[in-house]
Order: C-alpha cells, then sequence, then structure tokens
C-alpha cells in the first residue's frame, strides 16, 4: 500500500511547492502582501522595477547567458560523443564524468576564476616569456559586463552534466546498429553518428537541455562569482533586493521573480524555435548526402573542446589547491615562493560548524530522496508499469520541473509563505529544499540501473517461497549497491552545492560550506577563498570514494556485484 502511495508523494512533492511558490511570488508582485502593508493590487512594483538602472541589460545577460550556455554545451557534448565512441578517449572521459559532475557549481567557479584572471594560473604560465608581461594586464576578464565568464563557467559544469544525461540514454537507441547501417552507405563514422544518432538522441535529452536553460538564465551563486556586478544578472539582483533591510523591496524583488519567470520562459521558447531551425537545416544537411566532407574537421573539435573543458576544470582545481598554501606569489613566477598551511590553521575554527551542518542537510535530503527512489522504481517492478505509462509520472517531466522553473521564482514565494503561516527558518525548511532538487538527480541516476535488473533473479526468489519484500531486502537491493551508492554520491554531491535554498530557506541563519565561500566572492583574499572552495569541492568527491569503495570491499570476491546491477 505504501509503495503504491509513493508516485503520488513524489509528484505531490515536486509539483505542491512549485505551484504554491510561484503563486505566493505572484500576488506581492502585484502589491498584495498584507504583512508588509499590502492590501490592494497594485502595479506599483513593476513601476519600481522597470526603473531600475541597468535592468535591460542584466535581463539581457541572463537571456543570453541562458541560451550560449546551452547551445556550446550540447554541440561540445554531441561532437565528443560522435567523433569517440568506442573509443579509449570516450572510455576515460566516460570516468570523469561523475567526479566532474560533482564538483560544486561555486567551486568550479572559484577554479576558473582563479585560472583566468589576469593574474591567474594561465597568465603566469605565459608570462613573461609569451606575453611580455611583469605585471598583471588591467584587463575586466572575470566579471565582465557582457557575462563570458559566466557562460564559461556555466560550460565547464554543463556539459558533464549534458553528457552523463546523453551516455543515460544512449543504450535506448542501438547506436552499434544504426553507426553500421551508415557507414555500410559509406559515411564516415563521425558523420554517420551525427546524422543517424543525434537525431534520435535529441529527444531523449530535451528536458536536460531545458533544465540547463532555466539553471543558466536564473543562476545566483556563479553569477555573484563570475558574473557582471554593474549591473548584476536579474537574478543576482533580485535576491539583493530581498536581502535589503527595507521591506518595502519585497514587492520590487516579487516583481523581478516574475520577470525572471518569464526571462526563462523567454529562453526557452527561443530555444524552440532555435530546434525548429536547425530541425529544417538538419534535413537538408541529411538529405544532402556528404559523406566525408567536414568529418575530421568535425571530429577534432569535439575531442579538442571536451579535452580543453575537463582540462581547465582540472586546472581549476589545481589553482585553488595551490593558492590555499600559498605563501607570497609574485607575479609573473608560476608557482608560490612559498608553501604554508597558516591559511588552513586560520581557518579551521571556523571550518567545523558549516562543515557539520553541510553534511546533516546533505545526508538527510540523499536518504530521503532515496528511499523515495527506491520506493517510486520498487512499485514500478511490481506493477509492471513504466512510468510513462501512468498518469502521475508521464513522460518524466515532473521531475524536471523543480530544475526548470527558476529557484530564485519559487524559492522566494515559499519564504513568503513560510512567514505567512508563522513557519520561521529551520533547519528542517533548508532540508526540504534541498530534496526538492536531489530527488530529481537522483532518481535519474538509479532508475536506468534499477529497470535494467534482470527479472529473472526475483523470479527465483519468489519460486524459492520468498516475499516481493524479502526479495527487496535480500536480493534486488544487495545487488545493486554499486548504483544505489552512486546515485546517494550524486545527491550528496548536488546537495552540498545548493546555495539558494539554504540561503532563503535559512534565512540567511544557516551557515554552510557553500554559503560561506559564496560570500567570499566579494572580497579578494584568493587564500581563504582557496581554503573553503577546496573544502567545498573535496566533500562531494568522499561520496563518491565511498561509492566506488564500498561495494569493492564487500564484494571483493564476488567481481560481477562490484559496479555492476
Amino acid at each position: 500500500m505504501l509503495l503504491r502511495l509513493t508516485p503520488a508523494l513524489i509528484v505531490t512533492l515536486l509539483v505542491g511547492p512549485i505551484v504554491a511558490g510561484v503563486g505566493m511570488v505572484l500576488l506581492p508582485a502585484f502589491g498584495y502582501l498584507p504583512a508588509l502593508g499590502g492590501n490592494a493590487l497594485s502595479l506599483a512594483p513593476w513601476r519600481a522595477l522597470f526603473a531600475q538602472p541597468g535592468l535591460a541589460h542584466s535581463v539581457a545577460v541572463s537571456l543570453t547567458s541562458g541560451l550560449v550556455t546551452t547551445a556550446v554545451s550540447l554541440a561540445i557534448v554531441l561532437l565528443f560523443l560522435a567523433g569517440t565512441s568506442g573509443s579509449r578517449l570516450d572510455r576515460w572521459l566516460r570516468r570523469l564524468v561523475s567526479p566532474l559532475l560533482s564538483v560544486p557549481h561555486a567551486a568550479a567557479a572559484f577554479g576558473l576564476a582563479f585560472l583566468i584572471a589576469p593574474s591567474g594560473l594561465v597568465a603566469r604560465l605565459l608570462s613573461p616569456g609569451i606575453t611580455g608581461w611583469e605585471r598583471p594586464p588591467d584587463w575586466l576578464i572575470v566579471q565582465d559586463p557582457w557575462g563570458l565568464s559566466l557562460m564559461a563557467g556555466l560550460i565547464l559544469k554543463e556539459i558533464p552534466f549534458l553528457l552523463l544525461m546523453s551516455l543515460a540514454a544512449l543504450p535506448q537507441l542501438e547506436v552499434p546498429r544504426r553507426v553500421a547501417m551508415a557507414r555500410s552507405l559509406g559515411y564516415r563514422p563521425t558523420l554517420a553518428w551525427l546524422k543517424v544518432v543525434a537525431p534520435a538522441l535529441y529527444p531523449l535529452i530535451r528536458l536536460p537541455v531545458y533544465a540547463v536553460i532555466a539553471f543558466a538564465s536564473s543562476v545566483v551563486d556563479v553569477a555573484m562569482i563570475l558574473g557582471p556586478t554593474l549591473p548584476p544578472t536579474l537574478a543576482v539582483s533580485i535576491l539583493e533586493w530581498f536581502n535589503d533591510p527595507d521591506l518595502s523591496h519585497r514587492f520590487l524583488a516579487s516583481a523581478g521573480a516574475v520577470l525572471q519567470l518569464g526571462v526563462t520562459l523567454a529562453a526557452l521558447a527561443g530555444w524552440w524555435g532555435l530546434e525548429c531551425l536547425a530541425r529544417r537545416l538538419g534535413r537538408r544537411w541529411i538529405d544532402a548526402g556528404q559523406r566525408r566532407r567536414g568529418e575530421g574537421c568535425l571530429r577534432l573539435t569535439g575531442k579538442s573542446a571536451m579535452l580543453a573543458t575537463t582540462l581547465a576544470a582540472g586546472l581549476g582545481l589545481i589553482g585553488l589547491a595551490l593558492y590555499s598554501v600559498a605563501g607570497f606569489w609574485r607575479f609573473p613566477h608560476s608557482l608560490p615562493d612559498s608553501l604554508t598551511l597558516d591559511h588552513w590553521l586560520g581557518a579551521m575554527p571556523s571550518l567545523g560548524g558549516p562543515v557539520s551542518t553541510t553534511l546533516i542537510i546533505a545526508a538527510s535530503a540523499t536518504l530521503l530522496a532515496l528511499l523515495l527512489a527506491l520506493a517510486a522504481l520498487e512499485n514500478e517492478q511490481r506493477s509492471g508499469k513504466h512510468p510513462a505509462e501512468g498518469r502521475l509520472l508521464s513522460a518524466l517531466s515532473l521531475l524536471y520541473l523543480p530544475l526548470i522553473v527558476p529557484q530564485i521564482a519559487f524559492l522566494f514565494g515559499l519564504v513568503v509563505l513560510f512567514e505567512t503561516v508563522g513557519w520561521r527558518a529551520r533547519l528542517p525548511l533548508a532540508i526540504f529544499g534541498h530534496l526538492l532538487f536531489v530527488l530529481p538527480y537522483v532518481f535519474l541516476s538509479l532508475a536506468e540501473a534499477y529497470r535494467r535488473f534482470d527479472p529473472r533473479w526475483s523470479q527465483l526468489a519468489r519460486t524459492l517461497g520468498r516475499s516481493p519484500n524479502a526479495t527487496f531486502w535480500r536480493i534486488r537491493l544487495p545487488m545493486l549497491l554499486a548504483p544505489v551508492l552512486t546515485a546517494a554520491a550524486v545527491g550528496l554531491a548536488i546537495s552540498i552545492g545548493q546555495y539558494l535554498p539554504t540561503h532563503l530557506l535559512g534565512a540567511g541563519r544557516i551557515t554552510t560550506v557553500t554559503t560561506e565561500a559564496v560570500s567570499l566572492a566579494s572580497g579578494a583574499n584568493r587564500r581563504v577563498i582557496g581554503v573553503w572552495a577546496l573544502v567545498q569541492a573535496s566533500l562531494p568527491l568522499l561520496g563518491f570514494v565511498i561509492a566506488i569503495g564500498v561495494p569493492r570491499l564487500l564484494w571483493a570476491r564476488r567481481r560481477g556485484l562490484q559496479g555492476a546491477p
């Protein structure tokens, strides 16, 4: 009975808060919030919003970030898969997908900032021999007004996500058979993949692509680190209005949140238009029958772009580690003149509280998400119905709802709702906010392995007199230990990287490693930032170490169970 109620519970959990949050942000956006003296509907918040200086620029950067980030990330992923399918490079980078995905957005943004800044690692490695610089150039690279560094930081993080979603969808397409058929018609391997696999793959990853658009157009933490400041992106401006001591700015923030929702919808609509254009151009390209021309260039572009982004992410983490132990480091020296642990020793007293809070929230949200995901998938197996066949979880679209609706829009409404009913900021509210974003990732990470589990094992247990519950606990769960722990590691990584749910639902009184690291973005002490960002990046990696190590330890004499469903 409880299993049958799980899909309805997941739907309620995902849809209810979002609908309530959006509804509660609409009322203050039109001047109605009795607690702050808004007793009648009014357009005053919108007039105040449109009077804000630089609003058009903020909207333009937010909209452009969503579209450009998604287009570049998707192109790199598709070209990489087309050019390296089945190769050693393909297998090597597949192993790096989960660790790269585990690096929080803020840590990756700090790493990129330390890499490309005028006095960053790249400038130091090239100076003075190649550039001739004895001093850092006076260039505005990080936090540039066009948002280029913001888009670069988002691309570094969205490529692993789209690659992971693509790898999960590819087994449904019988890729070797499709490519072999195209090769028999004379097509080169890369062109064959792009012409017969990519058109079938994209519909399967459309919702993840939409999630990338929504996130990139409304991100807060990465925008605070890499985005423009005068004016900032729209989402950052909304957060500033929300945190303003003058409570009347809550009306302005609500109007801004509704505008952010409109910007994200406009980005999604624009992407739909690009889909239609790409569909027409793609058909012409396929009908043209070109079997060889451009194949080498496409293959080289995919490989080099993926290697460049992976190398940039790795060098960024190395930069964080170097700065965290750097003593005096004169430009243009490539390495610090001395190494010291003083920065770590100075940060240790203040690290304990945020680290423990981070782990409590992440572990609680991940455990709840794992229980719900396992219950829903087990109910699916026992009922024999795929979610797409049911009315509650049709096409899994509801799983992406918290990822497609901008966080700043509905979370702000939830804060208003909780304040209205008298629910004060507490740790359970922060855990609930994290659960909304952890659950989709945990479910999607676990679903493929769960559905591919050989049903004959369960049938064999049932013939021996085992009940369905005993079969789950004694057969299915132990054999799926590796995928379950991997999904848990993904959930921990997602929770650890959450900034906005912690900041808003915790009313700024709950401090985690992420909130502390992002708050340091306005400072200039790279050593302290390096310590906090490296701690933030290290915590998710511990989850993946456990996910890989525990099955190997438990099933040391059963090689087939170490990492397989």
